[in-house]
């Protein structure tokens, strides 16, 4: 897998949102022209993009800002058990610094933190365009 990607609303936001998650940036791009429109398949986009990648440079989240045409509501806030690409999961080291870390770029706890037999403490929060995002803590 090269990237999954992410159409948002606030580019800087999200990108600072997904900083405070350990991910860091790799690069911004502005994409327009005739090329970037037979790749995905609209006429006249305009839109800028930010790569960020996982400290192990392993893994990458393309995030797009799209100024033309004007994004479209994708149902962002749908339930999990809505079909689609749903959530993206991290393992962090503390989940309360994370989450209190989170909380000022407008992370909504879905529910509530929970422990699964002393092995690992999980949970989902909201973050930027309502993106799904699992925290997992391992104890061991």
């Amino acid at each position: 897998m090269h990237h999954v990607g992410m159409t948002v609303t606030d580019l800087a936001a999200a990108v600072e949102f997904f900083e405070e998650l350990g991910m860091e940036l790799e690069g911004k791009a502005h994409m327009e022209g005739a090329f970037v429109d037979g790749v995905i398949g609209l006429e006249g986009s305009n839109s800028d993009i930010a790569m960020m990648k996982t400290p192990d440079g392993q893994y990458r989240i393309e995030f797009s800002e799209f100024r033309a045409p004007q994004s479209i509501d994708g149902s962002s806030r749908a339930p999990i058990h809505a079909l689609g690409l749903r959530h993206i999961a991290f393992t962090i080291d503390d989940l309360d610094d994370t989450l209190a870390r989170l909380e000022p770029h407008g992370a909504e706890l879905v529910k509530n933190v929970e422990t699964y037999e002393n092995l690992l403490r999980t949970c989902y929060v909201r973050g930027p365009e309502g993106i799904l995002i699992e925290l997992c803590e391992y104890l061991t």
